[in-house]
């Protein structure tokens, strides 16, 4: 086991980890920029490196300073976390080549991964179901014509180093398929730094879930049930809960089985997610795989009592999974994800000083943040500042017991989406997992309140 571990990351997930290294027994290394000097990750390490200024490039995703980080202080490992450097195979390779263990699948597997036109092919190889759609990059608009005839409208044009929503466009007849073909080349061009893009049937109002899996330096791999995070706003999750509203054993079983054969196709090491699209017919397609640990990670930890970092940890210094059997039906959990952004008025960012923080409590709520009163939040970073997690045997007692911690979680100086996740939750369709991706976008409306 590792005697010192550096966390390349900051906020939520950077405190995240150092708690399991700390109950590891394992020391910890926080690394900062000048933004987050008064971050609670780097009050709660056991040491800090500060490696830049508050830019992300000049700081979390230089991979010089990274290293010479954990050189200077000795750490034998490296977590990532999410974001950042998380899926860069780049990075891996270098820790590699350092001797300092990059907690998270090799550099082959994050490359094979990351790419999602090698990635669907890996899984069409494999016999994981796919979208229909072409069966790799479309290098030019006569090929994307024909394919789109052979498969029908609407289609979904996609950069194949996308992520995060990025990269996408949806084309919904034949006359917009040129001049979206070509937009989503020169999007992709200028964002990734890679034009190549592939195509997919859309398929038409399909839950978002993902399977949970640990795949071990042995051979073995095991999954650890779904999450649905269908809620959705602009490809961003809002709201995620596990196990998922549709799901049955026999639909868990098979997605299981394919998420499973997906990571052993890429000699998989650590914690990774398979996500699926889901139609209204249980037929379910392999859409991408995140090879890191996923934000909404903590509802399957409290569903099944795993620790999610404590088992990356372990796999990434030798030791072998034990598979388990899991009832997936007998607790449900929700995570809200908590944005410093003003839903009132277009979700548009809220940094500033937090001058009260009232976290919730009660059984069954756990709340994963880095925030706390007199914190002041960069301007700099993702928005979410905090992560509630409610946990009861029913969803419709998940849904009560989140709404009541909603209502007790006070954050002043700043807006946040607390009181758009407070409505969601009332509302009809989404208590009774009548849901789809773009439900919030086409059905869901937020009413501001004085």
């Amino acid at each position: 086991m590792f005697n010192k571990i550096l966390i390349a990351n900051r906020g939520e997930i950077a405190l995240r980890v150092i708690r399991t290294c700390r109950e590891m027994g394992i020391k910890t290394v926080a690394v900062y920029s000048t933004a987050d000097a008064d971050s609670l990750h780097v009050k709660f390490a056991d040491e800090a490196v500060c490696i830049g200024p508050p830019a992300g490039k000049d700081s979390y995703l230089k991979i010089p300073s990274i290293l010479a980080a954990a050189e200077i202080t000795n750490a034998e490992a490296i977590h990532p976390g999410y974001g950042f450097l998380s899926e860069n195979a780049e990075f891996s390779r270098i820790c590699e080549e350092h001797e300092i263990k990059f907690i998270g699948p090799s550099p082959d597997a994050i490359s094979r991964m990351g790419d999602k036109a090698v990635a669907k092919a890996t899984m069409i190889e494999n016999k994981v179901p796919v979208v229909p759609g072409s069966d790799g990059v479309v290098e030019d608009y006569e090929t994307a014509k024909k394919i789109c005839d052979d498969i029908g409208y609407p289609v979904i044009i996609k950069a194949s180093a996308g992520g995060g929503g990025r990269g996408m466009r949806l084309v919904e007849k034949a006359e917009d398929l040129k001049r979206n073909y070509e937009m989503c080349r020169s999007e992709a061009e200028t964002a990734f730094n890679n034009p190549a893009v592939y195509i997919e049937k859309f398929v038409l109002n399909p839950h978002h879930v993902e399977i949970q899996i640990l795949a071990d330096q042995h051979g073995n791999a095991m999954h650890l049930g779904e999450r649905d995070c269908s809620m959705q706003r602009r490809h961003q999750k809002v709201l995620e809960e596990a196990p998922s509203p549709l799901m049955t054993p026999e639909l868990r079983k098979r997605m299981g089985d394919a998420a499973v054969n997906a990571a052993k196709a890429v000699d998989y090491e650590g914690a990774g997610t398979v996500e699926f699209l889901v139609d209204d017919d249980h037929n379910f397609y392999f859409m991408e795989m995140n090879t890191r640990i996923q934000v909404e990670h903590p509802v399957t930890e409290e569903i099944t009592g795993y620790d999610l970092v404590a088992e990356q940890i372990r796999i990434a210094a030798g030791e072998k999974i034990e598979e388990t059997e899991f009832n997936f039906d007998l607790l449900h959990s929700i995570e809200c994800r908590i944005n410093a952004e003003d839903p009132a008025h277009n979700f548009r960012p809220s940094a500033g000083e937090i001058t009260v923080f009232h976290p919730p409590g009660g059984h069954g709520v756990r709340l994963d943040t880095h925030a706390y009163s007199g914190y002041r939040i960069p301007p700099n970073y993702d928005s979410m500042i905090a992560k509630l997690i409610c946990t009861a045997p029913t969803r419709d007692e998940a849904i009560r017991k989140m709404k009541r911690a909603l209502e007790e979680f006070i954050i002043e100086g700043i807006k946040t989406t607390i009181p758009f996740q407070i409505q969601l939750l009332d509302d009809e369709n989404f208590k009774k997992g009548k849901f789809d991706t773009k439900y919030l976008e086409r059905s869901f409306k937020f009413v501001p309140k004085d």
